[in-house]
Formats: C-alpha cells, structure tokens, sequence
C-alpha cells in the first residue's frame, strides 16, 4: 500500500510541475516577445527596467526553475529538492501576501506615484519615438486621451486620442478597467494561491512518504 501511494504521489506531482514549467516557458517567452517589441516601459523613466517584458522574464524563469526543482525531486525521490521546492514556494507565497498587503496599504501613494509619471512622460511624447508608441497603443485599447482628458496635451491632441466631448483620461480609464474586470484577476490570485498550497502539500506529502517507505524498506 505504501508503494503505490508513493508512485502515486510521485507521478501526480512531477506531472503538475511539468504544466507548470510549460506555464514557466509560456510566460518567459511572451515576456522576450514584449522585450523586443513593447515600449511600455519608457512612461516611467525613473524606472526604465520597470517593464512588464521584464516582469514576465523574472516570473517565467522564477516558474521554470521552481517547476524544475519539483519535476526533479518527485520523478527522482529526493528528499532535498522537494524540500527546495517547497521552501522555494513557501518564500514565494510569503511575499505575494506581503506584496498584496503593501500595495494595499500605499495604494493612494502608488496612485500619485504613476499619475506623476504619466504626466511627466507626456512632455516627451514629440520628442521621444518609443513614448509616442507606448502613449498611442495605450490611448488606442483603452479609448482613453491623456492622463485626465485631452487639456493634458498642451502641444495638440495626438491622432491616436479617440474623436468626441466626453473622452476620458488614461489613469481614469485604467482604474475602471481594473475595477470592472477585478473579480477575475481576484478568481485568478486565489487559483494561483491554491496552486501553490497544492504543490507545497504534495512535496511535504511526498517527503513523508518517502521517509515511511524507507523505513519499512529497511533503508
């Protein structure tokens, strides 16, 4: 009975980290994509690597070697990387929560924060190429115009601002995407959560597992 609990456990946890390295791949490549072709990041230039094709990269990479660890140490029984993998997970969940509580807590300094450097980066949108792009594909998918509303463009309202009196702001408009679409990124957060908890209770289970097989095994 011990056996195949063991095989059991083993197998259902090398293949749930194995989608989650394909997931790890998935989101490390979408990130390079948006390296080479997305501009984002140039509305912040006092935080030039503050990109999300920079974000994507690290939370790929971060997935691919966590998955890696957990593929490894199930497939192979090893006590020492399922505990890295769960160690590492742990570390993980422990500052998705952390970061969840700050940008809670420093929600209106983050708001000023972005607001600040949206209006800033409008001052370069004539003479910076890869702004101009970031502000046209924003003001583009959000039909927003500027940070407030077109009075935000003092030099003339850009082509890319959608025509009509009652445009909205960009800052405006991301707010009420974020709020109309925030059960889904809540649904979203917890699956992820959950995931996590799994991973890190299948690796301890495993691990115990491990032990009580030896044991009965003599070893």
């Amino acid at each position: 009975m011990g056996m195949s609990s063991l095989k059991l456990l083993k197998y259902v946890l090398f293949f749930f980290n194995l989608i989650f390295w394909f997931c790890g791949c998935c989101i490390l490549g979408f990130g390079i994509y948006l390296l080479i072709h997305s501009k984002f990041g140039v509305l912040f230039h006092n935080l030039p690597s503050l990109t999300l094709g920079n974000v994507l990269v690290i939370v790929g990479s971060i997935i691919m070697v966590v998955a890696f660890l957990g593929c490894m140490g199930s497939i192979k029984e090893n006590k020492c990387l399922l505990m890295s993998f769960f160690v590492l997970l742990l570390i993980i969940l422990l500052a998705e929560v952390i970061l969840a509580i700050l940008l809670f807590v420093y929600e209106q300094k983050l708001q000023g924060y972005v607001a600040e450097g949206l209006t800033k980066s409008i001052q370069r949108y004539n003479s910076d190429n890869s702004t101009k792009a970031a502000w046209d594909s924003i003001q583009s998918f959000l039909q927003c115009c500027g940070v407030n509303g077109t009075s935000d463009w003092t030099s003339g309202v850009p082509a890319s601002c959608p025509k009509g009196s009652n445009v909205k702001g960009c800052y405006i408009q991301a707010k009420q995407w974020f709020h109309s679409n925030f059960l889904y990124i809540g649904i979203t957060t917890i699956c992820v959560c959950v995931i996590q908890v799994l991973g890190m209770s299948f690796a301890l289970t495993l691990n115990c597992q491990i032990d009580k097989t030896s044991q009965v095994l003599g070893l």
